[in-house]
């Protein structure tokens, strides 16, 4: 098979991972830079430019796309879309996942077990909102913010309404959720690929830190879900319509919670944490499941 990895960065340990893994099962990886795509859109010739030649046409598409370039890396998953490219992850449910408020949304109409979660757009509601949310402590969240930036814990009201108005006053859009201190500043991330969650682990907080990202300086561990902890990974998959991602939750006094669903896992700390060839397994997903214009909501997002 011929395979394209939408990525900026090959040297990732993700994106070398999984290189190795097509090209060890007998595939060509070509590595593409996202941004410097480039598009025809015209009917009946949904073409592609990279570095000023026209891309030939792949069997599938690994999308990696960056937080922080999800508009333009959608628009070229959507072209190789138009072309009939099999894409790992479809833009419609990588969209969906990036919307932190949309795919709260989505789990919640799933009845997915969530942290109590309030979101408003005028600071003069701040109190009603802190109200709903349960009062403090409080983790506020920016909608655009990923890998634990943007994130606050505030302590007390006083703090929280403080954070809160700030960020109005910027004009970001913010989350308010409750924080579960039952948690103990760990959180399980379980990644699910094709329905399936094929490995699991423990993500811990550095000192005084309460973000678990293993970037911040948490570390991980293997560990075993619970039969409820395995069906709410796989059920939030399915809720944003992805065949592989990373699900991450906490162990709260009412049961697992889902903090996040990520449509482009890392994967060197799962696999140093369980052992596990995750890189193959989503190569061995797409050799199975490839096939030209399978993608179904293409023209629907």
């Amino acid at each position: 098979m011929k395979i394209a990895m939408m990525a900026r960065n090959a040297e990732l340990y993700s994106h070398r991972r999984l290189k190795e893994a097509a090209e060890a099962r007998g595939h060509e990886l070509d590595i593409i830079n996202t941004l410097r795509c480039y598009m025809n859109i015209a009917a009946h010739k949904p073409d592609i430019y990279y570095n000023g030649e026209k891309l030939p046409r792949y069997d599938a598409v690994i999308p990696r796309i960056g937080a922080s370039v999800t508009f333009y890396g959608l628009a070229v998953l959507r072209q190789f879309e138009m072309q009939g490219v099999y894409p790992l992850n479809e833009s419609v449910g990588i969209g969906r996942s990036r919307d932190k408020l949309r795919s709260m949304q989505l789990l919640a109409r799933d009845g997915i077990g969530l942290p109590v979660t309030t979101f408003a757009h005028d600071a003069k509601q701040t109190e009603e909102v802190l109200k709903l949310a349960g009062d403090a402590p409080l983790v506020i969240k920016l909608l655009e913010g990923t890998q634990g930036l943007g994130v606050v814990l505030a302590d007390t009201n006083r703090s929280a309404k403080s954070v809160i108005e700030a960020f109005r006053a910027s004009n970001v859009n913010i989350l308010i959720q409750e924080f579960i201190k039952e948690a103990g500043g760990t959180d399980i991330r379980a990644l699910v690929i094709g329905g399936k969650v094929v490995a699991a682990m423990k993500r811990t907080g550095a000192e005084g830190e309460f973000r678990s990202n293993l970037h911040r300086g948490g570390s991980a561990q293997v560990i075993k879900l619970s039969p409820e902890e395995r069906s709410v990974a796989i059920r939030s998959a399915k809720a944003m319509g992805l065949n592989v991602c990373g699900v991450d939750m906490l162990r709260s006094n009412h049961g697992p919670v889902v903090m996040e669903v990520n449509s482009s896992p890392g994967l060197e700390g799962v696999e140093n944490a369980t052992g596990i060839d995750i890189a193959g397994k989503i190569i061995e997903f797409i050799e199975t499941h490839a096939k030209v214009g399978k993608t179904k909501t293409v023209g629907k997002g």
